[in-house]
Formats: structure tokens, C-alpha cells, sequence
């Protein structure tokens, strides 16, 4: 397979050895994955024959092991492993792959930190693989408390779409994204929102990482803020930016 380059700002590659999902909650309402999914569909390309509809892709499991060149990896970017109809088999395949390929960082991001929560003890959890989770409003807001039970080195927070200001706890949290919404139907972000969660990083010495502003053209929104970008990454000691 081609090297999936990724023009998301805040990784270098994806990896999608499952492809499909379902919505949670509100963040989901404008999926971008859904959308490339039915279009990859319409295409004919093979893998997305199912549109839309959770798939399991066994061949693609040990996919990070044939790229030498070291890269951050987003994994899952049109899915969730920790889906419910992801089998457990698959879930520990998936991660003794991340444990072979010490080469690479793996950013895992999932809506469902509880079941990450549930399964943590069975997953071995090397120094490379970083656990994130999606919370986008305060009626999700339970999903740090699930995190913080995930005994990974590095935790971290996707606030995009950020739908409304949050009231986060930061205890054990070691890096934040924040974006708006893009694309067809994009709901707006208040600059306040992100500001307070940008104020609280730099209080309780988290990285932070703004994405983008968001909207239909998130090409004209750009992603300044205040002047500037904002582009840190966790590390196991002092922050640093992006490369």
C-alpha cells in the first residue's frame, strides 16, 4: 500500500486497519469519515465497499511494521478501535503491532474511553502509543475520567469539534486539541472557548495545539490564533512544537 500521508496538521500518516463506525454523540452529527467513506464508495474503491458500515481490515493489521521511516501515526482516522463490534482479538493484534513497531508514535483517538478503561490491563502499553479522546461539549466531559484510568504515558484530548465551552480537568492530561468544525453544516466555534482552553494548558503546563477555526472553508479561516500558531506536542518531559 502507498504511504498514507496525512494533511491533518497535528500527524504525519493514518493507518485504518478498520474502516466504519457509528454515532455517539454530538460531535459526530457532521462526520468528515462518513462523508469520504460514502465518496470512496461511490468511487469503487474496494476497501469502502461497505460504505460506512464498520469493517475489519485482518490484512492491514501489521501494515506500521513495513514503513522504516519513523513517523507519527493517527490510527483509525475513518474509525474507532474501540467500536463495540471490534472484536478483542483484533484490538490486541492491533496493539502488539504498536509494540513491534517502536520506530513509530501511534496517536490512538477514540469516543469510547470506557471500554479502553475496561480492556487496559490485557493491552501493553509501550512508551510509543498515545491515548486520546474526543470531547466536545461538557455532556461528554466523563470521557477524561475514563482516560485518566489508561495507564499510557501520554494522554490527550481532541476538543474538535469543540461545540461549546469546557470545564476540563487537566490531571494526567499531557496534550490538547482544539478545533472547529469544518465542511458542509460546519456549527461555529466562539474564540473564547478556545482561549480558556488554551489559558488553562499554559497554566497547568499541557501542550496545545490549535487545529483550525474551522467553517465551510476552513482554507480561509486559517488557523491563527492571537496572532499565532500554536503547534505543541507532548513529550515524556519539557514541551516542544511540531517539526
Amino acid at each position: 500500500m502507498a504511504n498514507p500521508q496525512s494533511e491533518i496538521e497535528w500527524t504525519n500518516a493514518t493507518w485504518n486497519p478498520v474502516t466504519g463506525c457509528t454515532k455517539v454523540s454530538a460531535g459526530c452529527r457532521n462526520c468528515y469519515a462518513e462523508r469520504m467513506a460514502r465518496r470512496l464508495q461511490a468511487m469503487g474503491v474496494e476497501r469502502y465497499r461497505n460504505g460506512f458500515q464498520l469493517t475489519l481490515h485482518w490484512d492491514l493489521i501489521d501494515l506500521p511494521l513495513r514503513w522504516k521511516k519513523p513517523r507519527k501515526i493517527f490510527v483509525n482516522s475513518m474509525s474507532d478501535l474501540f467500536h463495540p463490534e471490534v472484536l478483542d482479538e483484533f484490538i490486541l493484534k492491533v496493539f502488539e503491532t504498536m509494540n513491534r513497531s517502536s520506530q513509530h508514535v501511534f496517536q490512538v483517538l477514540t469516543k469510547r474511553p470506557e471500554r479502553v478503561a475496561a480492556m487496559a490491563d490485557r493491552l501493553n502499553w509501550t512508551s510509543n502509543i498515545w491515548m486520546g479522546t474526543s470531547v466536545e461539549n461538557m455532556r461528554v466531559i466523563e470521557r477524561v475520567d475514563h482516560l485518566r484510568n489508561v495507564p499510557t504515558q501520554v494522554r490527550f484530548l481532541s476538543c474538535e469539534p469543540l461545540l461549546g465551552p469546557l470545564h476540563l480537568n487537566l490531571e494526567g492530561i499531557h496534550w490538547v486539541i482544539v478545533g472547529g468544525e469544518s465542511g458542509p453544516g460546519a456549527r461555529s466555534v466562539d474564540g473564547q472557548w478556545v482561549r480558556e482552553i488554551r489559558d488553562q494548558c499554559i497554566k497547568e503546563n499541557v501542550a496545545f495545539f490549535f487545529k483550525q477555526w474551522g467553517g465551510v472553508r476552513k482554507d480561509l479561516t486559517g488557523r491563527m490564533l492571537d496572532g499565532r500558531t500554536w503547534d505543541e506536542l507532548p513529550d515524556q518531559g519539557p514541551r516542544y512544537n511540531i517539526g
